[in-house]
């Protein structure tokens, strides 16, 4: 079947236009639902310097500078970590002791209940402070791109809080229990990164009670016609990401929602409609200001590209293979996209101190305040 052309009249409206064609394509082709087994690696970009931790004397810091929990479809959750100078570390889970290792480990727990919430895990060394973590993806029915926004350790060795804040594309295909889910993970607030026709067309399904914060970050505009070859989309896509960090509608979104994350970030919600572009620069910018390593940055950005791959593959599926080729940038999340951000922060604002500051109206003490709020440790 042929695709009709989507119109943008800017590279800032390419980001709401990948969403449009991943909605509208993956309706024609049928939902398909993606497999959480193999979760999105986390492996530090190799182009990208590393950032090491300096070592503290404090006995009561997080000595872990790895650990990760993913939930296998068996019911399983395989769980890895590194902690550095302790010598046994215990797995709690459920008010009791689940698995044990050395100072590295990676087990696989069996046998939990099935439960309707998050499955949380504590990695309690014999010295230190232990580490709470769940799965980064919270499975819903409706949406395959929802996830928390913490459990990544800083530049300095703090963790980012999980539980706290939360990252997603559109809700308006949430089903009941997937709305009864966001009300048990504490949301509320949300922040809707889309334009209007977007929220028009499928307004978001939340729990009662939710604020919600309308923070559209490419404005709104009149159409015009999409590049014609993958190298036009793909440069739509690098000039869309600049656009987000010099546009006045972009700048104005960002520090709504940075303002109000250093105002109270518990149960945040940041949203627009495939969860990658918008929300992926939203993600980017708040895990930079925290002190969280570029490489990690970047994880969490191209992430999007296994959470989303059966309903990318879906949309694909559903067009010829030539307009295949051309839509598949933008449904894409690329090193280069966000390399494009950074620069034009770089370019523009000198440094990300200053972008902070001069494009989203936060201070050194809105850092300290949002550190103080979601970092751990």
């Amino acid at each position: 079947m042929t695709i009709r052309t989507t119109r943008v009249i800017s590279a800032s409206l390419a980001l709401a236009a990948a969403a449009v064609v991943t909605t509208v394509t993956a309706q024609t082709a049928g939902a398909a639902t993606a497999s959480h087994t193999s979760h999105a690696s986390h492996a530090a970009h190799p182009s990208r310097p590393s950032h090491a931790a300096p070592a503290h004397a404090n006995a009561h810091r997080i000595r872990f500078t790895a650990a990760v929990v993913t939930a296998q479809d068996n019911g399983s959750y395989k769980i890895t970590w590194k902690a550095p100078g302790v010598r046994r570390v215990a797995v709690h889970a459920n008010g009791r002791i689940v698995a044990t290792g050395g100072s590295t480990g990676s087990v696989t727990v069996k046998g939990l209940p099935a439960t309707a919430d998050r499955q949380w895990f504590d990695l309690v060394p014999d010295k230190g402070d232990k580490l709470h973590l769940a799965d980064r993806l919270v499975k819903l029915d409706g949406m395959d791109n929802f996830r928390d926004v913490g459990g990544y350790r800083t530049a300095d060795g703090q963790w980012v809080k999980m539980g706290v804040a939360y990252r997603s594309g559109a809700l308006n295909n949430l089903t009941a229990a997937d709305v009864a889910e966001l009300k048990r993970l504490g949301i509320s607030v949300d922040y809707d990164l889309r334009m209007t026709s977007e929220r028009t067309a499928g307004p978001d399904r939340l729990p009662a009670g939710v604020r919600y914060v309308v923070a559209n970050v490419t404005g709104d505009a009149a159409s015009a016609p999409l590049p014609t070859t993958a190298a036009g989309t793909e440069q739509l896509m690098i000039d869309g990401e600049k656009s987000m960090v010099t546009s006045a509608t972009a700048k104005d979104a960002y520090s709504r929602v940075l303002g109000g994350l250093v105002a109270d970030p518990d149960g945040a919600l940041i949203h627009c409609s495939a969860g990658k572009d918008r929300t992926g620069w939203a993600s980017a910018a708040l895990l930079t200001a925290l002190g969280v390593p570029r490489d990690t940055v970047y994880a969490d950005y191209l992430a999007s590209n296994t959470y989303r791959a059966a309903s990318n593959a879906a949309a694909l599926a559903a067009m010829p293979p030539a307009q295949a080729a051309v839509y598949k940038p933008l449904l894409d999340v690329r090193s280069e996209y966000l390399d494009a951000g950074f620069e034009q922060v770089r370019d523009t604002y000198g440094s990300f101190a200053s972008y902070e500051k001069k494009a989203l109206g936060l201070d050194a003490k809105d850092i300290n305040r949002l550190k103080s709020e979601l970092l751990t440790n």
